[in-house]
């Protein structure tokens, strides 16, 4: 839950969130970065997730050969500088999407349950409805048995 928050406040907040991920990582505090949230699949369905954020897989390390059109790019800037602007841009990006989705999941939550609980309100509200109408007609006919009693006993 993000409690008051509101999410025009999620960009600044991804932003600082990023900086500090970014600084533990090349200081060594941090190996790998995860995140765990409710992927928002629709109305009725999130699911739980964890999802490595960083560092991203490196093809050579997934078994997949780079392909042969990539190899001999030369990259200006660096690749170093390329990663090192990019990199903060995929990370923001990505958890303000996460952050986005967990706040449609909990709106669909609230909807779902507010719309439970109206349901549950208008079946109360029949179920009494008709034991008030029962307790009416009941009311009526002893009314009208005394009335056609009365007017036997003149």
């Amino acid at each position: 839950s993000h409690g008051d928050l509101k999410p025009s406040e999620f960009p600044k907040m991804v932003a600082e969130l990023v900086q500090e991920l970014c600084n533990r990582y090349e200081s060594g505090d941090l190996d790998e970065i995860y995140l765990a949230y409710n992927h928002f699949v629709n109305t009725l369905s999130q699911d739980p997730t964890i999802e490595k954020l960083f560092p991203l897989t490196d093809l050579a390390q997934s078994g997949a050969e780079e392909p042969e059109h990539l190899v001999d790019f030369v990259y200006e800037p660096d690749q170093g500088t390329i990663l090192s602007e990019i990199l903060p841009l995929f990370l923001r990006t990505r958890l303000h999407q996460v952050f986005l989705e967990s706040t449609a999941g909990e709106h669909a939550a609230r909807m779902t349950a507010m719309d439970a609980a109206s349901r549950n309100a208008k079946d109360v509200i029949d179920r009494l409805t008709l034991e008030y109408n029962r307790a009416r007609q009941a009311a009526i006919t002893t009314e009208l048995t005394e009335i056609v009693s009365g007017a036997e006993a003149l």
